[in-house]
């Protein structure tokens, strides 16, 4: 079972801007087949989830804002 370096996920090279942008596309629904392909082999699956859990606080502490303002 020899893994090449790039199936590593310490490996992996991809930049933090580049992790958040993959998160917001992803959560909004608009992803083109080729940059999800990217992502997967560029990007550390850890990193994914942390943003991707720190945006969904960020978003239900978002609306948990906009409902205290509008009532």
């Amino acid at each position: 079972m020899n893994k090449k370096p790039s199936e590593s996920p310490v490996a992996r090279k991809g930049s933090f801007l580049r992790t958040v942008r993959a998160v917001a596309w992803s959560l909004i629904g608009l992803r083109k087949g080729s940059e999800y392909q990217q992502d997967v082999e560029k990007l550390n699956p850890l990193h994914i989830i942390g943003v991707g859990l720190f945006a969904v606080f960020l978003l239900v502490l978002g609306l948990i804002g906009l409902v205290n303002w509008i009532v």
